[in-house]
């Protein structure tokens, strides 16, 4: 048997999350299948078929898939899933939505949010927000996983897949893309970025004037705790933690974040923490790897200053 992985891309290319289900993959010693769908899907599969370890490369091109749907893609993984013993995705937005459905439809209990492939049948995960590591044996006669791709390393490139067309199902036509709204940016994405500096709500109304002049000179993803978000002084989708994105940056720079339990959990796979925060008895303190205890209206500006002089 073998493994089955949905790819992810943006039209142009395939985001970083793939490479590390790739890595998490090699746990199970089996060829592996990458599933590329989309409309404009060359750009991606000619990417996916580069990466160590993949066998094949299935290509579904279809154009109600320009903007890919759970329900669309739903039916296109049920339309193969029977060659496969393992069915593994990120666990992404769209991951979370996709295996669930899938799991559901084959009568099969999965298993999500996987940090560490102890065997190919034993999973670890973090459950109480990563206060609890659970251990799960999974006697299921197929694996459906979904895995946090920050806990695995990318796969590397220099691999040459077989590319193989795959007959694409008819939409049902039961929900429909409208429209999008994004934020473009100069700066690395959240989720991939090298480095990320996050304010929390003590910031306030100098959230932007404060972090964006630091995180232009680091070349740094800016991130905000949930805190931040609710007051309005950042947006949805630069918040980081449990209910938000999950990184592990090699720099995560925690400026005026106490470090609630939710938030730590979004973070704690970062390589270095630095934290500042005036309150020496912060709780980030003690996940810190270097702390700075100083007011961050003083702090930052000395930051900035120090860096225009580099």
């Amino acid at each position: 048997m073998s493994i089955l992985i949905f790819a992810e891309q943006d039209g142009k290319a395939l985001r970083p999350s793939t490479l590390h289900t790739v890595a998490a993959a090699a746990a199970w010693n089996l060829p592996i299948d990458l599933l590329v769908y989309g409309n404009n899907v060359e750009p991606a599969a000619t990417e996916a078929a580069q990466i160590a370890g993949v066998r094949r490369v299935l290509v579904a091109k279809a154009e109600h898939l320009q903007h890919p749907l759970v329900e669309d893609v739903l039916d296109l993984g049920l339309s193969i899933a029977g060659e496969y013993s393992v069915i593994l995705a990120a666990h992404s937005v769209f991951g979370k939505s996709l295996i669930p459905s899938l799991a559901a439809r084959l009568d099969i209990a999965p298993i999500t949010d996987v940090v560490e492939i102890q065997a190919p049948a034993t999973y670890v995960r973090p459950s109480f927000a990563g206060n609890i590591m659970s251990t799960i044996q999974n006697n299921e006669q197929v694996q459906i996983v979904t895995v946090r791709a920050t806990a695995f390393r990318a796969a590397e490139r220099g691999g040459n897949a077989e590319l193989v067309s795959v007959t694409v199902p008819a939409s049902r036509g039961i929900s429909s893309w409208v429209s999008e709204a994004l934020n473009h940016s100069d700066r690395p994405e959240l989720n991939s970025a090298r480095i990320v500096i996050a304010g929390g709500r003590s910031l306030g109304e100098q959230f932007d004037e404060l972090l964006n002049p630091i995180a232009e000179h680091l070349e740094a993803a800016v991130g905000a705790t949930r805190a931040c978000v609710d007051a309005g002084f950042a947006a949805n989708d630069m918040q980081v933690g449990q209910t938000g994105t999950i990184i592990a940056p090699e720099l995560y720079i925690a400026v005026g974040i106490s470090g609630a339990m939710q938030h730590l959990a979004g973070i704690k796979d970062s390589k270095i923490i630095v934290a500042i925060n005036h309150d020496p008895d912060a709780p980030i303190f003690k996940h810190a790897d270097y702390g700075l205890v100083a007011d961050l209206f003083t702090a930052l500006p000395a930051l900035n200053s120090a860096l225009q002089q580099r």
